[in-house]
């Protein structure tokens, strides 16, 4: 029941991991499915309280879970704690911990300070979040580079997919939001992506199903170098044929 309700969380939050995460064998879907609620429910406490100290509060509730895992105490009864703590290894809890730190960004209105924390913050929540479901299915050590490239990129496709509804809720999500800016930003990502696919030779068949949600990154940032006015009007959208027409394509051949 508990895998169960963390797949519903994820159809209703994530609909494009879910979709992703269906296009994966059933035994990677029981891991995938607690690691992605995990995320989706890190990803909107900062957002559902108005107070940051209740955001706060929210936050320390998932670094406390992730310090029990780390310390091999039994599993919070919980619809979504509980089943993480089957999916992922002790050894995962300070990359739990630092994804859920990062989000800590979400919860204020100021800045990032430079380029090199905005780069901490992709990593430390698409990146860890991405490794976490890769070596849980499998992945050795010497593919964590390529899936952190893959990840990176991805990240920061679905970051500037939000910039409209953070700079809505009173964030300043870019350093450098002028059209240059973005496109600049979206060719370094590109390339990042570009060079973690063309090493996925390194991770193994069963744990590239965690990269499934990056089927459709290439396309959306060729798109955003190309035109990147997209980003600030809100026109990032992929079709859902071309979607589903490109998570086909990746389930079957296992490459993005």
């Amino acid at each position: 029941m508990s895998l169960q309700a963390c797949a519903e969380l994820v159809e209703r939050g994530d609909p494009d991991r879910f979709l992703a995460t269906m296009a994966a064998a059933p035994a990677a879907r029981a891991i995938l499915f607690p690691i992605y609620a995990f995320n989706l429910e890190v990803a909107r406490a900062p957002w559902v309280a108005s107070e940051p100290m209740i955001a706060e509060m929210r936050l320390q509730f998932w670094r406390d879970v992730a310090e029990e895992i780390g310390q091999g105490k039994p599993a919070r009864a919980h619809e979504v704690a509980e089943p993480l703590a089957g999916a992922v290894q002790a050894e995962d809890a300070p990359l739990l911990d630092a994804l859920v730190a990062a989000r800590r960004w979400d919860v204020y209105r100021d800045a990032f300070e430079d380029d090199a924390r905005f780069d901490a913050y992709i990593d430390a929540t698409s990146g860890n979040l991405t490794w976490i479901a890769a070596r849980a299915l499998g992945a050795s050590e010497e593919a964590q580079q390529a899936v952190r490239d893959i990840a990176w990129g991805g990240g920061v496709g679905a970051f500037l997919r939000a910039v409209p509804e953070l700079e809505s809720r009173g964030r300043v999500p870019l350093l450098d939001g002028r059209p240059e800016g973005v496109k600049a930003l979206a060719e370094r990502a590109l390339a990042r992506f570009r060079r973690g696919r063309a090493a996925q030779s390194k991770i193994s068949a069963a744990a590239r199903s965690s990269l499934f949600a990056f089927s459709t990154t290439e396309p959306l940032l060729r798109s955003i170098v190309a035109d990147p006015h997209r980003v600030a009007d809100g026109r990032l959208g992929i079709s859902e044929f071309a979607k589903k027409a490109r998570l086909l394509k990746t389930s079957v051949t296992g490459r993005i």
